[in-house]
């Protein structure tokens, strides 16, 4: 793959694309979207913090723009502290969303395996894990590409498109036969 993706906090002039993510169900694509939100609440979250906290951080995935070859915001790639009652920080919860004319490139790939390593790397981790529908099968291939295992169905988990859905759960250790 020659494309290549870096992570980076969200600045001011992204502020757009997070806009978007709320109001335009295109953006997220039909496995993520969950329905209108008011566009304000990212500003005032960036505001507050710039998405970045010790608890929950959203990251912005930048490369080239497919139509314009410039480097611009190709999706958000996030994750958040879960208590599964070890010590705090022990377990994260990964998500990615890239626009759709940028799925299919290898860049959910890349960009998960910055996420698995600044995640290994600069926090206490043990344990990973990520959420998938079960039908997404690009998800499921890039996660297990990465290294997650999946480790079970969520039954009916998620409401979608009119009907419950299940969801994957997938899981990545810092040591262990996973990596």
């Amino acid at each position: 793959m020659d494309e290549q993706v870096i992570l980076r906090p969200f600045r001011e002039p992204d502020l757009p694309f997070l806009e978007r993510l709320g109001s335009d169900p295109g953006v997220t694509g039909r496995y993520v979207w969950a329905g209108f939100r008011d566009p304000r609440l990212r500003r005032l979250r960036w505001e507050k913090d710039g998405y970045v906290a010790s608890d929950s951080t959203a990251l912005a995935v930048i490369g080239k723009d497919p139509a314009s070859g410039q480097e611009a915001v190709l999706g958000i790639a996030s994750w958040e502290a879960r208590d599964r009652g070890g010590p705090p920080g022990g377990c994260y919860e990964i998500g990615l969303a890239l626009l759709p004319e940028c799925r299919g490139r290898g860049l959910g790939t890349t960009a998960h395996q910055l996420m698995v390593r600044h995640l290994f790397d600069c926090t206490l981790a043990q344990r990973l894990e990520a959420q998938t529908d079960a039908d997404n099968i690009a998800e499921q291939r890039a996660l297990e590409r990465v290294g997650f295992s999946r480790e079970g169905v969520l039954r009916n988990a998620r409401f979608r498109e009119g009907s419950w859905r299940d969801m994957l759960i997938y899981g990545m250790l810092r040591t262990g036969p996973d990596i």
